[in-house]
């Protein structure tokens, strides 16, 4: 018995010996398993899809640098123009859109959203960037109305980037010439709380309260004769929303 329990104590020691070894051996050779290559995340690459996708093409194309469609697939044709684009600009060619290509696109508010790591939008199709600005333009232009009504804002924008009528991304839709009395007076570069966040993202995942809204507008306010011939669907607070 006595000799038995040596035996097995013996053999313990020796598995151990080993394995010490092993593991020493193992460290001691990094070549035969290399460590896995460390890249900086990156915003957009191909496959990415979305809105921020489609406002890249939509920048690209305008200054020549991109001949494809503006649909918000990141593919071949996108990665050489972004290539082409900042080869032309002096950065790193890679194809990758990150915060030095979105800051020489003049996509202040992708940089901003990606400083502040703003998460998620609602939507699929939608990215932070889209949240973030959504959010800019729902409280500059609605920050005194219900929350019912800054998500009300949101929903028009949203529905405008839909529309055939209209640009097709939220970039697009809110600085579209003269749409909007907030990016005139420049408003839309004030910072949004956390309201209007929740009010874009709300929008983001489908609530709509004006039921399809293309428009709205303060009676009280408004200038325009053309505004008012539009068929009213809801008011909400001061804003009345029409189609």
């Amino acid at each position: 018995m006595k000799k038995a329990l040596k035996a097995g104590i013996a053999l313990a020691a020796t598995m151990a010996l080993f394995a010490g070894y092993a593991a020493v051996n193992w460290q001691s050779q990094p070549e035969a398993y290399p460590a896995a290559e460390v890249v900086e995340t990156a915003v957009l690459r191909q496959g990415s899809t979305g809105g921020e996708v489609k406002e890249v093409q939509r920048r690209l194309k305008m200054w020549g640098y991109y001949n494809g469609e503006v649909d918000g697939i990141y593919g071949s044709k996108t990665v050489e123009a972004v290539k082409y684009f900042q080869r032309k600009n002096g950065l790193t060619v890679d194809g990758i859109a990150g915060k030095a290509t979105f800051a020489a696109l003049g996509m202040n508010d992708s940089v901003k959203a990606l400083e502040n790591d703003g998460g998620s939008g609602g939507g699929s199709n939608y990215t932070s960037s889209d949240l973030y600005l959504l959010a800019k333009c729902i409280y500059a232009e609605a920050r005194g109305e219900s929350y019912t009504g800054q998500v009300a804002v949101g929903a028009v924008i949203l529905n405008r980037v839909d529309s055939p009528a209209f640009p097709n991304t939220i970039a697009g839709v809110i600085y579209q010439k003269n749409a909007f009395t907030a990016v005139s007076d420049g408003q839309i570069n004030l910072e949004p709380d956390q309201t209007a966040m929740n009010a874009a993202s709300d929008a983001m995942n489908g609530w709509d309260p004006t039921y399809g809204c293309l428009y709205y507008y303060n009676p009280a306010v408004a200038t325009s004769s053309w505004i008012f011939g539009r068929e009213t669907v809801t008011v909400i607070g001061k804003h009345v929303f029409a189609i």
